[in-house]
């Protein structure tokens, strides 16, 4: 129950930005990952629904989410990303969405994006693994 003071907080402060990153998460990722997160497993797309949030209770899994070629390389800032990472975590696992959660910030996501993934499955596999281990249900 920590995360009902979280999303008491972080829902408001979505409302305020307005719909611009709902309609980036539908313009730049709801092609591959659904419109509501729930992916293509027969295509290799991960479900985020009730998951993603967990990937933020690892420095890596947090970096992963900026660095997946898809983020990475899309054509919105590193404001409008930071944002739209920032309410796809809320959105599509509000649940799974850590007590101590530290919204993503347009520095970080240019640092992050400036250091490019060699192996996106390798460092997904690593990443879900050390979930699962910490006892999340990750596919």
């Amino acid at each position: 129950m920590l995360w009902l003071p979280l999303l008491a907080v972080l829902l408001p402060l979505a409302a305020l930005a307005g719909e611009r990153p709902r309609t980036n998460f539908l313009l730049h990722c709801s092609g591959c990952h659904q419109p509501d997160g729930s992916g293509s497993a027969q295509n290799g797309i991960p479900n985020m629904k009730d998951r993603v949030g967990h990937f933020l209770r690892l420095p890596e899994g947090r970096a992963f989410l900026v660095q997946v070629p898809g983020t990475a390389q899309s054509s919105l800032g590193d404001g409008e990303t930071a944002e739209l990472l920032n309410w796809m975590v809320v959105a599509l696992s509000p649940h799974a969405v850590p007590a101590n959660l530290l919204p993503y910030t347009r520095d970080e996501v240019a640092r992050l994006r400036a250091t490019p993934l060699n192996d996106v499955a390798a460092v997904r596999a690593s990443v879900v693994g050390r979930l699962q281990q910490m006892g999340y249900k990750i596919e």
